[in-house]
């Protein structure tokens, strides 16, 4: 099956499974195709010099860099409240529907002066039919009700898995393909795992990785015909075959952290990766040999865009985020790591219309032409203050809609064009 087919059946595969009402919208981390790219028109190209007129705010969803998921007329995030972790459900006007305890938070077992401005919820919740799914920071897994909020199952990965709670928590958002729900519990007893969404059943667990867990969330593709499961640890890009675990290939990857927050790219069956901390980025091509096996290979290498955490974008060929140690807003040739522009400031971004809706870490959001000429930036504004902490959550484009988090508020802004 050619890629073009394959990725239009597994978007279709997500419509269903994700119907609600009679919308699909955003319904796990980066969206339905995890490429962070929203594919609505119609939303203004320029905001007005006070930003785009805000529809509502909601402050009690709890501490956190959680973004939201959506699905027909629900709003899903993830908060502490009192060292605790919640999954919080909203209607499309910002009203709580429900709220429902997922164990203890980071911060309950990090109890150090250090830890206090990283606390908070990291994963953000994934919508499968009429279930939520969410990984707490202490390795919590659990599926919710929709409607309801009320719990069909937990596991608990740390005790389940063997595992070690990872330094900042676990801030993965858990990955769903047809009846399977994949995750990283990282520990000997399981790497890589499938479970049964339906019920947690473990259906197979991967214990041949010893690295520390990565902090980024898996993706699925297909590649030379093999589906694959790519996601990356601490240390390394992996691939594991979905239907049995199996390892398909590892490259050694990272940076002088050990801190592996950016999810892969995966386009024309080649794998891009980007790690802080001065790691850079990198174009691998895994190819499968006669006897089965996979080969792999850097295409290019770069010292520039060493994505933090504020993610990586693929449009048109061409690589948009911001580096960390490289410093600034970043365009790079997708096929040859070329740099196509750079422009001050750090932070998260999204895609929508033509535009780059880029967050800086401190509160300002700035809307930006998509194009690889230059850094183009059309508007921008500031967001309200208030919250804790440094503006670390991915915003999303949905419903003609802008949803920003930040620490314990969620804004929700008009950008539909008139």
């Amino acid at each position: 099956m050619c890629r073009h087919n394959f990725l239009l059946l597994l978007v279709l595969n997500i419509s269903v499974t994700v119907l609600a009402g009679d919308k699909i919208i955003w319904p796990c981390f980066h969206g339905p195709r995890r490429d962070n790219l929203a594919t609505e028109t119609g939303l203004m190209q320029a905001w007005p010099q006070a930003g785009p007129e805000l529809l509502w705010t909601v402050s009690d969803i709890g501490h956190g860099y959680s973004s939201v998921s959506i699905a027909g007329d629900r709003i899903f995030t993830a908060g502490m409240v009192d060292i605790q972790t919640y999954v919080t459900a909203l209607d499309l006007k910002g009203k709580k529907l429900w709220q429902r305890l997922n164990g203890k938070s980071w911060e309950a077992s990090e109890r150090q002066p250090w830890a206090v401005p990283y606390a908070g919820s990291r994963g953000t919740p994934t919508v499968d039919g009429d279930t939520v799914y969410h990984l707490s920071e202490l390795g919590r897994l659990a599926a919710f009700d929709i409607h309801t909020g009320e719990q069909r199952w937990h596991k608990e990965l740390l005790e389940t898995f063997d595992a070690e709670r990872p330094e900042y928590g676990y801030s993965e958002s858990v990955l769903i393909q047809g009846d399977v729900l994949f995750c990283c519990p990282g520990g000997s007893g399981g790497y890589m795992v499938a479970l049964e969404k339906g019920t947690g059943r473990t259906l197979w667990a991967n214990t041949d990785i010893k690295d520390a867990v990565g902090n980024c969330s898996p993706v699925f593709a297909e590649i030379d015909g093999i589906e694959q499961v790519i996601t990356m640890s601490a240390n390394r890009v992996l691939s594991f075959n979905p239907k049995n675990g199996r390892l398909l290939w590892d490259y050694t990857f990272g940076n002088k952290r050990e801190n592996n927050v950016t999810d892969v790219i995966i386009n024309k069956g080649l794998v891009y990766a980007s790690s802080g901390y001065g790691g850079g980025s990198i174009l691998l091509r895994p190819q499968r040999q006669a006897n089965g096996d996979f080969s792999v290979k850097a295409v290019w290498t770069s010292e520039l865009l060493d994505n933090h955490h504020g993610g990586v974008l693929l449009l048109n060929d061409q690589l948009y985020g911001a580096g960390h140690e490289s410093r600034g807003w970043f365009c790079l040739d997708f096929n040859t790591g070329r740099k196509r522009w750079q422009a001050s400031g750090k932070g998260s971004l999204t895609y929508a219309d033509g535009r780059l809706y880029c967050l800086d870490e401190k509160g300002t959001i700035s809307l930006v032409k998509a194009t690889s000429e230059r850094w183009e930036e059309v508007s921008s504004f500031r967001l309200p203050r208030g919250g804790k902490g440094l503006y670390w959550a991915h915003p999303v484009i949905c419903g003609g809609r802008l949803y920003v988090r930040h620490s314990d508020q969620l804004f929700a802004y008009n950008i539909r064009s008139n």
